[in-house]
C-alpha cells in the first residue's frame, strides 16, 4: 500500500519542518520529493497536524491492565508479594489475552507503536499482537528455585518453545527474561545467559529497582544486583535492564562498559517509592537509556507522553539543573533509544529507508498552541490525547482515534468479566 502524508509538520532527525512523507509497502521511501511513478492509495492531509516517530515503550507488563487501580498506596514488598503475585496466580491465558488487548488499545491511543513486554501465557499474548498489528517484543518472565532446579529449567524450555512457535513475524520478536536477581538464583542466571548467547537472543530483566532488593542481594551475595548480573553474564549490549534506580558509581561503569540498555520507568518508581534513577549520570557515562511505563498495576497508565513529561521534569528538580534531561534528549530516549532497545535500527526516526511506524498528532488543541518549539511541545505540553492516527509498518491501526483492528467494546466487556471473576476467587 502507498500512503502520502501531505504537507505535515514532521519531526525529522535534524529538526521539525513541514514536508510530505511517502510510504510504500511499509517503508518510508521519500521525504519532500515524490518518487517517480508514486500514486498514493491513501492520502492523509497534514494541515494542523504533526508527524512523529512512533513512541517505543521499553518496559511494561501489558496484561497487568487487569490489575489497574487494584493495589495502590502500598510498600513495594507488600504490593508485589502481598497483592500482585497472588492475584496473578488466578489469571488464565484467556484473561491475559484480553488484558493485553486493552493495553494495546491504550498504547495506540497514546502514540505507542512498539513495546517490550514481560509476562506469561505468551501464546495468548502473541495472538493479541498478531490480531491488532502493533509491534511487540515479548518475553516470558522466568523465576527459579535453587532447591528445585527443574522448575527453572522447565520455564526456560517453555520460553524457548514459545519463540520457536511464533518466530518469523515482522511485528513480533522475543527476548529471554530472567525476572530479577532476587527471584533467579545464580545458576539459573548463568543458564539463561548461556542460552541467550547460543541462540542470539536479547535479555530482558529487572535490576536494582528497590532498596530492599539492594539489601537482599548484598546480604546474600556480597555485591550489588548489577555486579551479580554482570558476574553471571546477563549484562550484554543487547540486554535491557529495567529500572536501575539504586546504582553505585561502579554499577554505572559496568552498564556503560557492557553497552547494556537501561529502561527507566519514572512514574512507577515514584509511585512505589523506589526512588529516582540517576539518568543524567547514566547519559553522561554513555549508557543508552530508553523509556518505559512498567505495568498498569504500578503506574496506572501506559501513556508514554505522561512518562516523557515526567522524565524531562523530575531530573531537573532532583538535580537542581534545568538541563538535566532536555526535551530533545527525552524525545530521543522515547523513540530512537527505544528502537535500539528492540534491536530495530530502522525505527525511531523519520527518514527515507526506515520502516513506517508513525504517529500523527493534532496540533489544533489549545494545550499545543502556539507551536513555538515542536520538540518542547511533545515533552512539556502533549498529554497523549492529541494522538489522532497511528501507523505500524505502513498499516493504519488507528485513524481519527478509531481503531481499525480492534473491537474496543468487546475488549472492555471481556476485561470487565475477567475482573469480576477474579475478585470473587
Amino acid at each position: 500500500m502507498k500512503i502520502l502524508i501531505s504537507d505535515i509538520l514532521t519531526l525529522l532527525p535534524e529538526g521539525a519542518k513541514t514536508c510530505s512523507v511517502f510510504v510504500c509497502d511499509g517503508v518510508i521511501t521519500a521525504i519532500e520529493n515524490k518518487p517517480d511513478g508514486f500514486i498514493a492509495d491513501k492520502t492523509i492531509y497534514g494541515s494542523g497536524k504533526m508527524l512523529i516517530p512512533g513512541l517505543i515503550n521499553a518496559h511494561t507488563h501489558a496484561s497487568m491492565t487487569l490489575l489497574r487501580n487494584y493495589a495502590d498506596d502500598l510498600l513495594f514488598g507488600d504490593w508485589l508479594f502481598g497483592k500482585i503475585m497472588p492475584t496473578e496466580d488466578k489469571l488464565s491465558g484467556e484473561d491475559c489475552h484480553w488484558g493485553m488487548k486493552l493495553a494495546i488499545m491504550e498504547m495506540l491511543r497514546c502514540g505507542t507503536t512498539a513495546f517490550i513486554d514481560m509476562y506469561f501465557f505468551i501464546n495468548e499474548l502473541s495472538k493479541a499482537v498478531e490480531e491488532t498489528g502493533i509491534r511487540a517484543v515479548l518475553s516470558r518472565g522466568m523465576l527459579s528455585d535453587p532447591d528445585n532446579p527443574a522448575a527453572g529449567e522447565a520455564r526456560l524450555k517453555e520460553a524457548l518453545a514459545d519463540i520457536e512457535k511464533w518466530k518469523g513475524r515482522d511485528n513480533l520478536s522475543f527476548m529471554l527474561a530472567p525476572h530479577a536477581p532476587y527471584t533467579c538464583d545464580e545458576g539459573f542466571q548463568r543458564e539463561v545467559a548461556s542460552e541467550a548467547k547460543r541462540l542470539g537472543l536479547a535479555i530482558n530483566t529487572h535490576v536494582s529497582e528497590s532498596l530492599s532488593e539492594i539489601e537482599t542481594i548484598r546480604e546474600k551475595y556480597g555485591c550489588t544486583p548489577v555486579e551479580l548480573c554482570d558476574k553471571n553474564g546477563l549484562l550484554t549490549d543487547t540486554t535491557v535492564a529495567a529500572h536501575c534506580v539504586q546504582l553505585t558509581e561502579n554499577d554505572i561503569r559496568i552498564l556503560a562498559e557492557r553497552g547494556t540498555i537501561v529502561a527507566t520507568n519514572p512514574v512507577s518508581n515514584l509511585k512505589l517509592a523506589n526512588g529516582v534513577a540517576p539518568i543524567p549520570k547514566l547519559l553522561k557515562a554513555g549508557v543508552c537509556v530508553a523509556l518505559g511505563t512498567d505495568g498498569a498495576a504500578s503506574n496506572n497508565t501506559l501513556n508514554m507522553f505522561r512518562e516523557l513529561s515526567m522524565l524531562t521534569l523530575i531530573h531537573k528538580g532532583v538535580n537542581h539543573d534545568a538541563l538535566a534531561v532536555t526535551a530533545r534528549e527525552g524525545v530521543e530516549i522515547a523513540t530512537k533509544n527505544g528502537a535500539k532497545a528492540i534491536a530495530r535500527p530502522d525505527l525511531g526516526e523519520i527518514k527515507a529507508g526506515n520502516t513506517a511506524d508513525l504517529v500523527i498528532i493534532d496540533l489544533d488543541r489549545p494545550n499545543m498552541q502556539p507551536i513555538n518549539d515542536p520538540i518542547a511541545a511533545l515533552a512539556y505540553s502533549a498529554n497523549g490525547s492529541e494522538v489522532e492516527t497511528v501507523i505500524v509498518g505502513g498499516r493504519v491501526l488507528m485513524e481519527n482515534r478509531s481503531f481499525l483492528t480492534i473491537d474496543a467494546d468487546r475488549v472492555v466487556y471481556e476485561v470487565s468479566k475477567t475482573c469480576e471473576r477474579i475478585r470473587k476467587i
